[in-house]
């Protein structure tokens, strides 16, 4: 899976164009057409950076927003659910460590008295 399928995968049902995931990808660090490693922490905060910055867009789009109906949901509840993943998203990556703050993470507390 290379790093344009895991954002779609996160992004579902979402409709932009292959160059504009493209795009979000790249600003955020990542190749599109690049191997996605799901072990490394990295990648993984990148592709939740990416899907927020989507989501952003989508929320900063009102002409969009109006176009969105959906058996029992109106408008307003599309904008709160919206608003409510943008928050989640943004939690969630503030408490992914990037690779390279892992491998300068420390076991050892320091307690120093006077």
């Amino acid at each position: 899976m290379n790093n344009l399928q895991r954002l779609e995968m996160e992004v579902k049902n979402v409709n932009l164009e292959q160059s504009e995931l493209t795009i979000y990808l790249q600003e955020n660090g990542l190749q599109p057409f690049n191997e996605y490693d799901p072990d490394s922490a990295t990648s993984k905060k990148n592709i939740y950076k990416s899907a927020l910055s989507i989501l952003e867009s989508l929320a900063n789009d009102p002409e969009q927003m109006k176009n969105i109906k959906h058996e029992d949901l109106d408008i307003s509840e599309f904008a709160t659910n919206l608003q409510n993943r943008i928050d989640q998203l943004e939690r969630k990556i503030r408490g992914i460590k990037t690779n390279e703050q892992l491998e300068n993470e420390s076991n050892i507390f320091m307690l120093f008295d006077r």
